[in-house]
């Protein structure tokens, strides 16, 4: 009998079945910190299983050096297996769990979300409009913006912790230690296991030609995102702790570091999008393709607007753009713990886990 991979139980047998095979052979030991941590085992419960998953980048190097993939009887495809394992535990995790794979499958409803986001801000902007305020304030108050994203942004980040406490008691993680902690910022950081384990990069979107493309395209969304955190986490010290309230010129902090963050996080993005167009499907989790490109997608037009907005200053389109802008990035917040930006967590988590196993 053929199993269900759109079932938790289907995906981790499955996955499982072909980690048994690859402990066997062994060839491909130095590809990423997935196979170490493989062939550091003998048999596999769901929660090795599930952290190997959370290893794997989809770098589909280990796919093309293979000798067993189809049309060899055993038909290894540990990419494929591992992806489905993978999105399938942060539908798991998810909380609440109701929510788990509604946008994770769907690029429509991510599309629909961003709708209504927009949607929500024009109403709020127009019904309420402040009295005085300079730039932005002007057309929808400080307060009223803390009051619309302050849960916007802590609500996504207490479902990404509920998660994340799921995932590190089935995995089987120990206490937290900073030095474990600090390796796994490092391999983040650098984007190691996207290099292909020996620096050349991974065949992502080239099939059995190495490219450091998705690495570079991953490292500028990472490092937009966080200087679009940076600038917005600046903006809020100058007004909350020296009194300096928006709008701020040029070369203050907040413009300084959203503006390449801007450009950054809209190349990236779009450069992931390129390559998800060239690469071979079969290799990851299908079923999900279509909510990842649109989450993508709500990446990159939110990098793009806000580029757009800051460019259309002192002009008629700033109201339009500021509400395009804004509900953008309510879609992006509250869309988090259940799209493909949960990855973030989960791969750091996993990161931390495998620091706890090699020491």
């Amino acid at each position: 009998m053929s199993l269900d991979l759109t079932r938790p139980e289907g995906a981790i047998a499955e996955a499982r079945r072909q980690s048994e095979i690859c402990n066997a052979c062994r060839y491909c030991e130095g590809y990423c910190d997935v196979f170490p941590a493989m062939f550091a085992e003998r048999t596999f419960t769901d929660g090795d299983i599930t952290q190997l998953a959370n290893l794997c980048h989809n770098c589909r190097g280990c796919y093309y050096a293979c000798q067993y993939t189809e049309p060899h009887a055993f038909a290894l495809n540990i990419p494929a297996a591992l992806a489905e394992v993978r999105a399938e535990s942060w539908e798991r995790y998810a909380w609440p769990g109701r929510l788990g794979g509604l946008f994770h499958r769907s690029g429509v409803a991510v599309a629909v979300a961003l709708v209504v986001g927009i949607a929500a801000l024009f109403i709020a902007m127009r019904a309420l409009v402040p009295a005085s305020g300079e730039g932005f304030y002007a057309y929808l108050s400080h307060s009223i913006m803390v009051a619309i994203f302050m849960p916007a942004f802590l609500f996504p980040v207490l479902a990404l912790v509920m998660g994340v406490r799921r995932y590190w008691a089935e995995v089987g993680g120990a206490p937290l230690r900073w030095a474990h902690m600090k390796e796994a910022a490092r391999r983040t950081a650098s984007m190691k296991n996207l290099s292909g384990g020996q620096g050349q990069g991974c065949n992502f979107e080239k099939g059995d030609r190495y490219s450091n493309a998705r690495r570079h395209a991953h490292q500028a969304v990472l490092y937009g995102f966080v200087l679009c955190f940076a600038s917005t986490s600046s903006g809020t010290l100058l007004h909350y702790v020296f009194g300096l309230e928006a709008p701020y010129s040029f070369f203050s902090l907040p413009k300084l570091l959203g503006v390449p963050g801007g450009i950054l996080l809209t190349i990236g993005a779009a450069g992931l999008v390129a390559l998800k167009m060239k690469a071979d499907p079969a290799l990851g989790s299908a079923s999900r393709w279509g909510g990842e490109m649109g989450f993508t997608l709500l990446l990159g037009f939110t990098g793009f607007s806000g580029l757009v907005l800051y460019a259309v200053t002192g002009t008629s389109l700033v109201s339009l753009m500021l509400a395009v802008h804004l509900g953008a990035v309510l879609a992006l917040f509250l869309l988090t713990p259940y799209s493909k930006m949960a990855h973030g967590a989960y791969r750091f988590a996993a990161l931390v886990r495998d620091a706890q196993r090699r020491a």
